[in-house]
């Protein structure tokens, strides 16, 4: 591309970051990279009532979390600012007074209840609702009585007046880059609000003004925005401005195929954070929906993601969020860490344990024998358990299926009898179980029924890690209390 790309994600703090806005974002910062472009974040909080600093802080900490940093922005600037909508309020009145001026745009008295009349009218002859244009041609004495009743007007975009200015019939279209072509008759449309009659902006006039003054040159969002884009195309047109290319995604449905809510899992990026997803496999996992690596390679960092990506190519289908794959990926991630940054990343999850009863080393141990398994970040709490504490919680079924067992008391007891004189670490400890389980095998009792009894009396559980770095971990004196605890005959 030659032109200079200027993308941006603007989304609305009345909510934490969403993670159907993350990939809105994602997609926009890789057509940025793709292109030498400028990736801009704005925050659109014209809706006072539902703006809160601690949602417009989400939005920056998620985004910055997943890599998504932006070249301008409320915190860093640029020279198209201010970025955040609220401060652009004085900008507004002065390009609706332009197209009012130009004939674009008409001032509106209607109130409340005489619009609601419209409705009912248009509902009961079943036809679909368009404003009446009642307003279009009042006198200024009109104005001036309608002014003394008390009534503040609404300004009214003139879309029959635009659309024959610019378009030879009523249908009006614009190329996709994503969907293709998309048209509609804006007969059917209607004269819309773009300034409230409390002097605020509506969502569709700001968001046109704002981007038209940043230079954006491509939108890409959501698919929910395609009837707004000809709204928008519209006053584009109208204020004399290039109108921008447009690529509408389509929406992330849950595996039911419903709208992705609660109900289904996590859906805010700092939820997924905080269950234990790595930002890296969450990244990598939202830029597969809806598109595919030209090599099939699926696994790959942001940057190479970024050189291989191509909007025409994005599924204009919806994408089903499959947790089952994001899990997988993140497993996968979890194994792909260094060790010092595996560590840092699961302290947060360790909390409640007392790290200061483990030496450096066994730290160290423990955590290299539990990653394997390890899903989730947060898997770690529950991994490792047992390796603080006196006592150790058992399993009911662990109890019944397996320690009230006399096998399993036997074995106990053989085990406490010959392991006292055993030294506890790892290397002498394989050595001395592969011969104890040995004993049992010619007594007819298979190697992991023997480890089965040793392991649920010492973890409280049948699975779990290396047995012989459990031990060495333990200390002899720990486990010999938690063996002792479960023999029914004391040796």
């Amino acid at each position: 591309m030659t032109e200079d790309v200027r993308v941006r994600i603007a989304p609305s703090p009345s909510g934490n970051l969403h993670i159907g806005t993350a990939r809105t974002a994602l997609f926009n910062y890789l057509f940025a990279k793709k292109n030498n472009g400028k990736f801009i974040l704005r925050i659109e909080d014209t809706d006072a009532e539902r703006t809160k600093q601690e949602y417009i802080d989400n939005i920056f900490d998620s985004l910055k979390a997943l890599g998504l940093n932006w070249d301008e922005g409320p915190d860093v600037g640029g020279e198209y600012g201010p970025y955040t909508q609220s401060e652009r309020f004085d900008i507004y009145p002065v390009y609706a007074k332009k197209l009012v001026d130009s004939g674009y745009a008409y001032e509106c008295y209607c109130t409340p209840e005489e619009l609601e009349a419209e409705k009912e009218a248009a509902t009961a002859s079943k036809k679909p609702y368009v404003y009446s244009k009642k307003c279009e041609h009042l006198t200024e004495e009109e104005k001036a009585k309608l002014r003394a009743e008390g009534r503040k007007p609404a300004i009214r975009f003139n879309v029959s007046k635009a659309q024959h200015a610019f378009h030879p019939t009523s249908e009006l279209s614009f190329d996709d880059m994503v969907k293709g072509e998309l048209k509609v008759n804006t007969d059917l449309i209607g004269d819309f609000v773009i300034m409230k009659s409390n002097g605020t902006p509506t969502y569709n006039f700001a968001v046109v003004i704002d981007d038209a003054l940043m230079k954006i040159s491509h939108i890409i969002r959501g698919e929910d925005h395609i009837s707004n884009t000809f709204k928008q195309i519209l006053i584009y047109e109208a204020l004399g401005v290039e109108v921008p290319k447009f690529g509408h995604l389509g929406m992330i449905l849950a595996p039911d195929r419903s709208k992705l809510s609660k109900r289904h899992g996590a859906t805010a990026v700092s939820e997924f954070v905080e269950n234990g997803y790595l930002t890296d496999a969450l990244i990598n996992f939202v830029a597969l929906l809806g598109w595919s690596p030209s090599d099939g390679v699926e696994i790959k960092p942001v940057d190479e993601i970024a050189a291989d990506f191509r909007i025409n190519e994005i599924s204009s289908s919806n994408s089903i969020f499959e947790y089952d794959k994001l899990r997988w990926m993140n497993s996968h991630y979890i194994k792909m860490l260094p060790m010092d940054e595996l560590k840092k990343k699961l302290m947060p999850y360790l909390k409640k344990y007392d790290l200061s009863q483990l030496t450096e080393a066994q730290f160290n141990r423990m955590i290299e024998i539990t990653r394997e398994p390890l899903i989730l970040l947060s898997d770690i709490t529950d991994a490792v358990e047992y390796f603080f504490g006196e006592d150790v919680e058992i399993e009911p079924e662990v109890q019944t299926d397996v320690l009230d067992t006399d096998t399993a008391q036997d074995v106990l007891a053989e085990f406490l009898k010959q392991s006292k004189a055993w030294n506890f670490d790892e290397e002498t400890l394989h050595e001395k179980l592969e011969a104890f389980r040995g004993e049992f095998k010619e007594k007819g009792i298979k190697p992991k029924q023997t480890m089965w009894a040793i392991r649920a009396a010492v973890t409280g559980r049948t699975k779990g890690a290396d047995m012989t770095a459990i031990l060495a971990i333990l200390g002899k004196d720990k486990v010999f209390k938690r063996v002792s605890k479960v023999l029914k005959s004391k040796v």
